[in-house]
């Protein structure tokens, strides 16, 4: 069950949590039965990945289909120094880019069975609502 709440008459909703490890995701998959969305992105520099993020990875939609169904992880590779991951955080980002995206693309989005098998990828922004965006999850963890 979802807890909302009323703060200052605004309806907030709870966020969803992305993982920087992509083996502890796996773990969580296997655990609770949900498939692995992983999203490789530039946040502070590739326009495409933070228009990604905004428009449909922060929706509710996203966000609400996601919390029920998915395990979430953000392998985020940003330029500027103040916004420069942990040394353990950029192993791992770098370790799952070497596994999944040796191209380097930004952004690139993966769906992922708890195993690590890809079912699905996005390559660059999809130009779809995310209402389309959670449909399209949707039809490939419901075969």
């Amino acid at each position: 069950m979802k807890l909302l709440a009323i703060y200052f008459g605004m309806l907030l909703l709870p966020g969803v949590t992305w993982m920087g490890d992509f083996n502890a995701a796996k773990t969580e998959a296997a655990q609770k039965h949900k498939l692995i969305l992983i999203n490789f992105s530039g946040s502070d520099w590739c326009g495409p990945c933070i228009r990604l993020r905004k428009e449909i990875l922060e929706s509710g939609t996203f966000e609400n289909y996601a919390s029920d169904h998915l395990v979430l992880v953000r392998a985020d590779f940003p330029r500027q120094k103040k916004n420069q991951l942990s040394k353990e955080q950029t192993k791992l980002n770098e370790a799952l880019a070497d596994k999944y995206n040796a191209d380097g693309k930004f952004p690139f989005t993966l769906l992922v069975d708890e195993n690590g098998k890809v079912l699905k990828s996005w390559d660059g922004f999809p130009d779809e609502s995310p209402d389309q965006f959670v449909s399209d999850i949707s039809s490939v963890s419901d075969k």
